[in-house]
């Protein structure tokens, strides 16, 4: 089986050493271990019968629970097949751009969908461990050109503000954020642009909702744009894109409140706990963030400590390979649990000792 490009691939992983995926403790994808919330489960079961019936081509019950969480008319937002399937029309939009412009390093699934439709790639390596890292962008001579960007950002979780996003939005044809992680965020920091959206029609913001809520297999996310942008996109896709058990599994996830607090309050004490055990381990230096993944460099090959880690821990990591300029001295890991967390910390300690 080939070398994932993504992580929590689970099947690659026991592969590699011939075992049942369900014993992979899977650091590998930044997924909320809490989760799913109890309140999805039962409002899956509960729409068990629904499978009999095609769904709602509009999604108009999805639409206006999104609508009142974000406080939005329900024309300006599209339900998709997780955010990976409205990245590839936002790829499909961006090719129409005379250039796009990537951040590296980056998600490598933007470059999937800006190459399915011929889009005039240009690369921009940027100072993520600098205070003004964008600064690289607002100085670019093509301005007839669009850009991708995520934040908070994978895989270093740089979270950009504000007042550093709103400058692109003048200077660039199309500006695409990527927020997938965005919920992770504490309420007071959070640097989304939604606010924003009904004031640049150049703006599309994608989210998902398979990271905070642990539904990475239920796919589903959405995007925040135009309307007329949001029809043209509704025309280019296959029909009934988001399952009826999905529909009713966001609308739930939404709106349980209390799971939303139960996480923000374990990834706060979680994280600090994860990075004070990383940096006492000799030879790792963890970059702080405010997300749920921590990107960490290390002084030996990443590639050989996700190796030793499934071979003798069955825990899988994510080497940092197929992000630029970040190669086998970086890798990033998911916080889990505090019992999780630590026999990584022991696996890692073990490996450096």
């Amino acid at each position: 089986m080939k070398q994932p490009v993504h992580g929590g691939n689970l099947a690659w992983a026991a592969e590699q050493i011939g075992c049942p995926f369900s014993s992979i403790l899977d650091f590998s994808a930044s997924i909320n271990p809490l989760g799913p919330p109890q309140s999805v489960l039962t409002a899956i079961k509960s729409a068990l019968s629904s499978v009999q019936h095609y769904p709602d081509p509009e999604y108009t019950e999805l639409r206006q629970a999104l609508s009142e969480w974000h406080k939005l008319p329900s024309e300006w937002i599209l339900p998709g097949n997780g955010a990976a399937e409205l990245l590839t029309w936002a790829g499909r939009q961006l090719a129409q751009e005379k250039y796009t412009y990537v951040m590296i390093p980056g998600f490598r699934d933007y470059w999937r969908g800006l190459q399915a439709f011929g889009a005039n790639i240009l690369p921009v390596s940027f100072p993520w461990q600098s205070s003004d890292a964008l600064n690289c962008l607002y100085n670019l001579q093509e301005r007839d050109a669009g850009i991708i960007i995520n934040n908070p950002h994978n895989p270093t979780g740089k979270l950009f503000t504000t007042e550093s996003l709103l400058p692109l939005l003048e200077r660039f044809k199309l500006v695409v954020v990527d927020e997938a992680f965005m919920d992770f965020v504490e309420p007071e920091q959070q640097a989304s642009l939604i606010p924003f959206i009904a004031d640049y029609p150049n703006l599309i913001i994608v989210r998902s909702l398979t990271k905070f809520y642990s539904l990475p297999g239920l796919r589903l996310g959405y995007a925040i744009a135009h309307p007329d942008r949001l029809q043209k996109w509704q025309s280019w896709r296959d029909p009934w894109p988001v399952n009826s058990l999905a529909v009713q599994a966001a609308i739930a996830a939404i709106n349980d409140e209390v799971f939303t607090e139960q996480t923000r309050e374990w990834l706060s004490v979680t994280r600090e706990h994860l990075l004070t055990g990383l940096s006492e381990i000799k030879g790792l230096n963890p970059i702080p963030n405010t997300v749920n993944f921590t990107l960490v460099e290390s002084d030996i090959s990443s590639s050989q400590i996700q190796k030793k880690l499934l071979q003798k821990y069955h825990i899988l990591i994510r080497d940092c390979l197929s992000f630029e300029t970040l190669g086998d001295r970086y890798f990033r890991i998911a916080v889990r649990t505090v019992t999780d967390n630590n026999k990584l910390l022991e696996g890692l300690s073990y490996l450096f000792s």
